[in-house]
């Protein structure tokens, strides 16, 4: 293969990378593949000796390590903030992602009542969501544990029951019951250290 067709097929990937990180409704992603896209860039733009676009391409990269570092390393990138079932916010926000919480949790109702629930906040943005009841024996029967799409990747959950832990404590929490999802739901309870028990999974705070 000629030397300038390579750099040409080169040229092509990087842009083929950066248009699919644009794509991207998950912020995580969006970042690792414009990266990588913009290392690819940065790449061809030496080889071909055209320093602008390498010069910027890399400044591209620093700027998406640097977020990427932020995301999983800040602490307090989350906040919570505890709501009611009265909230009007609360209802727009459960009519909006209807589809994407059925697509995950389709046992979830929203006209079921429930006396607990929180918004994960991100940059005072609400990124997830928890709905449930306490019973008198400290246990959260939680029906609804929902992250919308551009955070599903932001590891919200080990924020909210790990890192968080206390919090739920605080509110006489110590043992978690919820329903099984779809496959890609019950891996993330997995990894945020619920048990399947029978048709649910368990944690204990």
């Amino acid at each position: 293969m000629e030397q300038a067709v390579l750099y040409e097929l080169i040229g092509y990937l990087a842009s083929l990378l950066v248009a699919i990180s644009l794509m991207m409704s998950a912020i995580v992603k969006l970042r690792i593949i414009n990266l990588i896209g913009s290392l690819t860039f940065t790449i061809y733009g030496v080889l071909i000796d055209a320093w602008p676009v390498a010069l910027m391409n890399a400044l591209i990269v620093f700027v998406n390590i640097y977020y990427l570092i932020k995301i999983y390393r800040d602490d307090q990138y989350f906040q919570l903030l505890k709501t009611s079932e009265e909230s009007t916010y609360l209802k727009k926000f459960l009519d909006f992602y209807n589809d994407h919480i059925k697509t995950y949790q389709p046992q979830f109702s929203k006209e079921k009542s429930f006396n607990y629930s929180m918004f994960v906040l991100s940059d005072m943005v609400p990124a997830g969501l928890i709905l449930g009841n306490i019973r008198e024996d400290g246990t959260l029967e939680m029906d609804l544990d929902f992250v919308i799409p551009s955070y599903r990747d932001f590891k919200i959950g080990r924020f909210l029951f790990e890192k968080n832990a206390d919090e739920l404590k605080r509110d006489g929490i110590e043992k978690i019951v919820t329903p099984s999802g779809n496959s890609e739901h019950n891996e993330y309870l997995r990894k945020v250290g619920f048990e399947k028990i029978n048709s649910s999974f368990v944690k204990t705070l």
